[in-house]
């Protein structure tokens, strides 16, 4: 990957007349996406989020957090 793609700078609105009908337009907008953009607009909300909680210092911005848990089957 060659590094992060500046996201585009554009705001726009979506009226709906439902929760549903928001929840369906929400879902087929991010799953017209690709994968990368995808990954980028979950990116770019982290860091958003970290610039407003400037107090918090055990996180980094920067990765994803990686959970492990394992589970014995019987």
């Amino acid at each position: 990957m060659k590094g992060p793609i500046p996201l585009k700078q554009k705001i726009w609105v979506n009226k709906s007349n439902s929760f549903k009908e928001a929840q369906e337009f929400d879902d087929s907008y991010y799953l017209s996406l690709t994968p990368i953009e995808r990954l980028e607009t979950v990116q770019f909300l982290r860091e958003e989020y970290w610039k407003l909680k400037k107090d918090i210092k055990h996180e980094s911005g920067k990765r994803l957090r990686r959970v492990l848990k394992l589970i014995k089957q019987t």
